[in-house]
């Protein structure tokens, strides 16, 4: 009689094993094997990290494999299974393999195909299509869209962690635990002992240095040395946490009536204002987005302050980037006065720590939550309804979207709710960063996350022309590699733009992103449908950038950059002044946040730039869910490729008292998990 050995891989996770029973039935073309139970005598089956083999006797062969079923019933207590992967050794000598790579609870069975990656057109057999269409059925009741709030993304219908489908929760939901974390991180910071003074003022700067933890010769404590200085204001607009928002001003806006006798003397050409915007050298940062946003009231005792500034800067004959002129709100007028870097000390010192303060509010709520969190949220839904495990494109995105609707659950539960820990520090709690989120979504376009594209449209693509802009520089470098990864997956399986059009899969996971997602807005500019193998690749780039080096850029530099407080305050308890020659050294010590809120900020941005225990970093895809060899050299070539930046990187930073290291492949998660 035929016999068939069959491998079972269980995971590695803490409580992946099982001692539950666990039965297979193998589904050929010419027949169907009966239900074995995989058991062996006198061991111990399917403990954490095992493979397990078994023999599997047939009356007759069942042709081709086509699918394998799973079935785990109770043997003592409920016991969850993650199964890895199954491969069937056939009596001709041929080894098939079946990636799973899911969690099996309860009573429940898996059905699985074979690791082959197919499009819908691809399955002939009634019993695939149909197998096709119930994975699709089951997954669509399983992640189902909810509004959160008015204006926003859709996002998963989950109250809580515990809520959502076993196969995206964190195997550890403590680890992710933001009040837990975030407790834990005031204690190694040693700044517990202050976290709830709340209403309680520093003395003066240097006092800020008692919750400042010294480690020499990293980016925080050079910030810490040299925050006040122009160059340090400067150089955060290009390379710090929140590198997005400069972009080159090709004409001084009405609302900020900056004149020629108000920054000649920060100016070097020997020409006019006029002359140095038309040559190019002028920059805005504008913080429109803040205007009428209303300020944290959640502590009747402390009066919390937000402002929407105007930044204006300027390359000098260095090629720095430089301020010369802030106004501190959107309406010009004699309560309103513009600073200059030939006002007095405090005045500029405090009109720039008020732009720290916005550009902090901005980078946390819209280019952290809105353009990487919640946008990849969508990406992940829409693959989990739309695409079945064995279509390609959800073998090449599932790895960018390993626990990310579970880190986003988490935040809507403890973290960015009503009374959370959002509303402990910052001045757009309470509600200020919900609406800043809707605010924002009328900027949320597809070629705004095109990174070429937008290094484009923002006049700040020319490397000759602003060499120090290393965020762009390295973005350019994995956008390109990750573009010609997505190229290489897509050639092997569609082989003309027909191909693509008529994958009724890929066209449903695209409109779900753009009706959901997008909420339908035509002005977002996200397609509607994808016709060509070419806008295929940049759609996929689209998605695996954001939810990888996107994200990387902009959340694990938080502790460098926003440490050290007067750099980046979480809120201000004074207004904006409105007239110059006032400001003292204590006003802005005032101004600053007290000793409970510092604790609570520093607790944060330590928590938010960990990286996760065992993380896996672009190009890394332990989960083997593509079994093909063509795409197996894809991969070797996205990890060479990959190789390479890093090295380039690495040269670059030798030496540098700045160096600049958020987009360096070997520290891009793939996902956004934390």
């Amino acid at each position: 009689m035929p016999s068939y050995t069959v491998t079972v891989a269980t995971g590695t996770q803490w409580f992946a094993g099982t001692d539950d029973y666990v039965y297979l039935t193998l589904q050929g073309t010419d027949g169907c094997s009966e239900r074995h139970l995989l058991d062996k005598p006198f061991y111990n089956d399917f403990e954490r990290g095992a493979v397990d083999s078994y023999d599997v006797t047939v009356e007759e062969d069942l042709g081709e494999i086509q699918l394998i079923k799973i079935e785990k019933r109770k043997y003592w207590y409920q016991d969850d299974w993650y199964l890895k992967y199954i491969t069937v050794k056939t009596p001709v000598g041929d080894y098939l393999e079946f990636p799973c790579y899911r969690w099996i609870t309860d009573e429940k069975e898996v059905v699985l195909r074979d690791g082959r990656a197919k499009l819908p057109r691809d399955d002939k057999t009634q019993i695939l299509k149909q197998h096709r269409r119930k994975e699709l059925e089951s997954r669509q009741k399983m992640y189902r869209w909810k509004e959160w709030h008015p204006g926003f993304p859709l996002s998963i219908d989950a109250h809580s962690h515990s809520e959502l489908p076993r196969d995206i929760q964190f195997d550890n939901e403590k680890g992710i635990d933001f009040i837990l974390n975030y407790t834990k991180a005031m204690e190694n910071l040693y700044v517990n002992r202050f976290m709830h003074m709340f209403q309680s003022s520093w003395s003066d700067f240097a006092d800020f240095e008692r919750i400042f933890v010294r480690i020499s010769n990293t980016i925080s404590e050079y910030v810490m040395q040299h925050w006040r200085e122009d160059f340090m204001f400067g150089y955060q607009f290009l390379n710090g946490c929140n590198p997005v928002l400069i972009r080159r001003c090709t004409e001084i806006p009405k609302k900020l009536p900056v004149t020629m006798d108000m920054v000649e003397c920060s100016l070097e050409r020997n020409l006019t204002l006029e002359e140095e915007v038309k040559q190019g050298n002028i920059f805005i940062v504008d913080y429109e987005l803040l205007d009428g946003v209303d300020a944290n009231k959640t502590d009747p005792c402390t009066i919390q302050y937000l402002a929407a500034p105007i930044c204006l800067l300027y390359k000098n004959l260095e090629k720095k980037i430089v301020p010369i002129a802030i106004q501190l709100g959107q309406k010009p007028g004699p309560d309103n006065p513009i600073f200059l870097p030939s006002d007095a000390t405090y005045d500029w010192l405090l009109a720039k720590i008020w732009v720290r303060s916005s550009d902090f509010h901005v980078h946390q709520t819209v280019t952290h939550l809105l353009r990487t969190h919640l946008v990849s949220e969508v990406f992940s839904i829409a693959m989990f309804r739309q695409l079945p495990a064995v279509h390609p494109l959800f073998k090449l995105l599932v790895p960018h979207m390993r626990f990310t609707i579970a880190i986003n659950t988490k935040a809507r539960e403890q973290l960015i709710c009503e009374c959370g820990l959002f509303d402990k520090a910052n001045a757009t709690g309470g509600g200020g960063h919900v609406q800043m989120v809707q605010k924002a979504m009328k900027d949320l376009t597809y070629s705004s996350l095109c990174f070429p594209e937008e290094m484009k449209a923002k006049g700040m693509d020319s490397k000759e022309d602003i060499p120090y802009y290393y965020y762009r520089d390295d973005g350019i470098k994995v956008w390109e590699a990750i573009k010609s990864f997505a190229e290489d997956v897509i050639h092997i399986y569609y082989e003309s733009d027909e191909v693509v059009c008529e994958d009724v899969e890929l066209q449903a996971f695209v409109k779900d992103i753009y009706v959901y997602g997008m909420r339908g807005v035509k002005a977002s500019g996200f397609p509607k449908m994808i016709r060509t193998r070419e806008t295929l690749a940049e759609y996929l780039t689209v998605i695996m950038f954001t939810t990888s080096a996107q994200h990387a850029a902009v959340n694990f530099g938080q502790y460098d950059w926003c440490s050290w407080i007067p750099n980046a305050p979480p809120t201000m308890r004074c207004p904006p002044p409105t007239e110059k020659g006032t400001v003292t050294i204590e006003q802005i010590v005032e101004s600053l946040p007290d000793r409970g809120r510092s604790c609570w900020h520093l607790g944060a941005v330590w928590a938010l730039s960990q990286f996760q225990d065992k993380e896996l970093f672009l190009g890394m895809y332990p989960d083997e869910h593509f079994v093909e060899r063509p795409v197996k050299e894809a991969m070797a070539k996205f990890r060479k490729n990959l190789d390479e930046i890093v090295n380039t990187i690495s040269e670059r930073n030798k030496n540098k008292k700045l160096p600049y290291y958020y987009l360096s492949p070997d520290r891009i998660p793939n996902s956004v998990a934390v």
